[in-house]
């Protein structure tokens, strides 16, 4: 599994944080916890707007992480061109989906795209449950947000591009 090592993020800076999505370093605060002063960086989820705070001392444990580099997108494409065979037979709807959300909570880009890949295969096989078109959403929503980042693409653009891949 991808995972690289949380430097220090600076106010400002885009920054994954896993199964939310991209975000922006608003601030670095201090609080009281339990009697101890903690650092948290103040994270701004730009697709929710949501306001999360990640313990700085805890952020690389969490996943919190850079964007990925334009060279990592190659990999992820690479891996949604894959044609897996997606056996339905030897595992229940809910342990798949158990499994699709770790991968998705790992904050790994590359488990995110193995996750729309089986799921977007797997959509043509039988019908999704409601949960598994949600997790389908959501996993092509954090690629798009963060392809088009490490792209400089609009996102349109990367929802195009990742549409032409599954296709083939």
């Amino acid at each position: 599994m991808l995972k690289t090592d949380v430097q220090a993020f600076k106010i400002g800076e885009l920054a994954v944080y896993p199964a939310h999505g991209v975000g922006t370093i608003l601030g670095i605060e201090s609080r009281d916890v339990s009697g101890q002063n903690k650092h948290f960086y103040i994270l701004k989820i730009l697709d929710s707007e949501a306001t999360i705070m990640v313990p700085v001392d805890t952020a690389s444990t969490v996943g919190l992480r850079k964007i990925v580099k334009k060279s990592m997108v190659i990999k992820v494409y690479d891996i949604l061109k894959e044609k897996k065979e997606i056996t339905l037979d030897n595992q229940t709807w809910n342990r798949r989906y158990r499994e699709y959300t770790d991968k998705i909570k790992s904050g790994c880009v590359l488990e995110v795209a193995s996750v729309l890949r089986d799921l977007y295969m797997l959509k043509h096989d039988k019908e999704l449950s409601f949960g598994e078109r949600r997790m389908l959403d959501t996993a092509k929503n954090l690629l798009i947000k963060e392809l088009s980042i490490a792209k400089n693409l609009k996102e349109e653009k990367v929802e195009e591009e990742i549409y032409r891949i599954m296709q083939k």
